[in-house]
């Protein structure tokens, strides 16, 4: 691995995280952002993503993950994830402008937003990705994020085929299939559908990465491809999942001419 994304564990300033990552010879890739852009003014906004700006900025990340996060369910485990919140139809225009807005001043700071398209929030499916799209320049770029596509119903490589010209972030998870029919047949909350092992690193689930990283390198992305499986650790050892995760996504992009 050449970097890593900011954990709920990781030390918030870059006079503490600095010195930990260059120790292990890691970059700081980027790092989750909370955007409430629905019921706050950019201004306030602005003010809220500070010390998360700050620290990104100071580390040399040029990438922000931003999701919408107003009320959003996916860290109820009580709420089916099925019953996120629908974004206000009426509001495409008015939140597209304001997200372009927020990103364009992210960009003067050296920062672009790549947009988490996420379960559980207003943001989560292919017709939401593309309004999203549609009602925001070009400085507001798109995380990919296989897994979470796929559990929505999407197609990976149709979104990427799409919007491939926008994508500024990859983050790379698998599903497992079975698993994802149960979990909806059963109407789980997106932390119990975690538990369930919906999710698995690249190459152990049923993605298609060998159709998908080709089509990245042919829109020329030359961003992060990001390892990452919500998994419960005490199901799924860590270190065996990110070192399987690691080399098959390694061999897929070697193949794809990605690396």
């Amino acid at each position: 691995f050449a970097g890593f994304e900011l954990g709920n564990k990781f030390p918030r300033t870059a006079s503490e995280l600095g010195p930990i990552l260059a120790r292990e010879q890691l970059k700081l890739v980027s790092g989750w952002y909370s955007g409430r852009l629905l019921t706050r003014s950019v201004e306030q906004e602005i003010a809220a993503v500070q010390p998360h700006l700050t620290l990104l900025r100071e580390l040399g990340a040029t990438v922000m993950v931003f999701a919408e996060v107003t009320d959003c369910i996916h860290g109820e485990q009580q709420t089916p994830v099925h019953l996120r919140p629908l974004f206000p139809s009426l509001r495409w225009a008015e939140y597209g402008e304001k997200l372009t807005e927020f990103a364009r001043y992210t960009q003067r700071q050296g920062v672009q937003i790549a947009y988490h398209h996420h379960m559980g929030t207003m943001i989560e499916s292919e017709a939401d990705i593309d309004n999203l799209m549609r009602h925001t320049g070009p400085e507001v770029g798109l995380l990919l994020d296989t897994g979470h596509l796929t559990f929505a119903g999407a197609d990976p490589v149709a979104l990427a085929t799409r919007w491939g010209g926008r994508i500024n972030h990859v983050h790379c998870k698998d599903v497992r299939r079975q698993v994802l029919a149960d979990v909806k047949n059963r109407k789980l909350s997106f932390l119990d559908a975690v538990l369930a092992g919906v999710f698995t690193v690249p190459g152990d689930g049923g993605v298609d990465y060998e159709a998908l990283l080709p089509l990245l390198k042919a829109n020329g992305y030359q961003g992060w491809l990001v390892v990452e499986a919500e998994q419960d650790p005490a199901i799924a050892h860590p270190l065996t999942y990110a070192t399987l995760g690691y080399q098959n996504l390694h061999r897929l992009a070697q193949q794809a001419a990605l690396i």
